[in-house]
């Protein structure tokens, strides 16, 4: 389905994109090859990591980066008292002044707090496109953490909120956003390889736990430990190319609750377990949604009898997800103003396969999509 005729004048964008950890850099590869696609102009905001600190970002141009706002974790857990002193509030609020937006058709935002914030001061459409906004609606969620709701509903304002997550809960809310090129859609998993990515944990504890699991083989991916093999494990530095060919070779993924990867992960048909940033609410409540529909498993404290059992008895999920971003594109070139409503329902009725039946491995696991 096309959403109108594309625009016959020139549009031009500015696209803010959140750049603590890397999900919200993955969406916007996805959607920065389909404004390729159709010739739409385009320029990209990052904030939330130095600059020097991201990383195969070629197809960004030449992008801004601001430092923006982040959290700090340590162990596993959100360090309240070291985000506040990470936070320059100051600069923020300076960058956010002095971001022009008048030669800008349109603001897009995947949680990036400069440009949603911009927009609102200059009173410029902002379209907000990512898992966060999924979370303005009634669906599925962590309770409890009054401050942690406030700011996920105030952190990056916008006129108009396309959410994605891994189910619509009967709400207008897009599937997540795949790339659908090239290595994305190459499938080779070996049953014994295990990808490992747990960036806000201690990587040694992480090891320990691990070189007790004889049985698997497992490919890390940190930066606070040397590049190397110990054991039945292999240490990788962060690079998108070498993390994409282990996700392709890999049964089984054993990361953090974040959205992209996991959404990756179930697109490939991958072996799941979470564990979870406390402290932070989306993915406290990515658990809840995993959990409740049947597409991975969780556990607040990593072990080598908790990877052990999940590797032995959790089940193989897969589920094949449309070209979302393409959907959004083509939406946002035709001015967005067919109802979000009708582009959600167009979407999911694409979701492999359409009767809600999730393909596993050795059995058929049933969930209402």
């Amino acid at each position: 389905m096309r959403y109108g005729d594309i625009w016959g004048i020139s549009m031009k964008i500015l696209y803010g994109v959140q750049g603590t950890g890397n999900g919200h850099i993955t969406r916007a590869r996805a959607m920065s090859v389909e404004f390729d696609r159709l010739g739409i102009e385009v320029d990209y905001v990052f904030s939330g990591r130095d600059k020097h600190d991201y990383f195969d970002m070629q197809c960004f141009g030449e992008f801004r980066s601001f430092s923006g706002l982040s959290f700090a974790a340590k162990d596993g857990k959100v360090n309240l008292l070291a985000t506040y002193r990470k936070a320059q509030l100051i600069q923020l609020f300076r960058d956010i002044s002095a971001l022009d937006l008048s030669s800008y058709d349109l603001i897009l935002t995947d949680f990036e707090p400069i440009t949603a914030w911009a927009a609102k001061r200059q009173s410029k459409p902002c379209i907000g496109v990512g898992h966060q906004y999924a979370f303005q609606h009634d669906i599925p969620k962590h309770k409890g953490d009054v401050f942690g709701a406030w700011v996920m509903s105030n952190f990056a304002p916008v006129t108009q909120g396309v959410g994605v997550h891994w189910h619509h809960f009967d709400k207008p809310i897009l599937p997540p956003i795949i790339q659908h090129t090239g290595q994305y859609t190459t499938n080779i998993a070996v049953d014994d390889q295990v990808l490992v990515y747990l960036p806000f944990e201690n990587s040694e504890e992480v090891m320990e736990c691990l070189e007790n699991v004889t049985s698997h083989r497992f490919r890390m991916h940190c930066k606070d430990i040397e590049p190397g093999v110990y054991g039945n494990i292999e240490v990788f530095p962060f690079s998108r190319d070498e993390f994409q060919k282990n996700l392709r070779e890999c049964e089984s993924v054993l990361c953090n609750a974040g959205f992209e990867l996991n959404s990756e992960a179930l697109h490939l048909g991958r072996r799941i377990l979470v564990k979870p940033l406390q402290g932070q609410i989306e993915q406290l409540s990515n658990v809840v949604a995993l959990e409740r529909l049947g597409l991975a498993s969780s556990t607040n404290t990593l072990s080598s009898d908790v990877v052990s059992d999940w590797l032995n008895n959790a089940k193989v999920v897969r589920v094949c997800y449309p070209n979302v971003a393409r959907g959004i594109a083509e939406w946002v070139s035709a001015g967005a103003k067919v109802p979000i409503e009708e582009l959600s329902t167009d979407m999911w009725q694409q979701v492999s396969p359409s009767n809600g039946v999730y393909f596993c491995k050795d059995d058929i696991m049933t969930a209402a999509i």
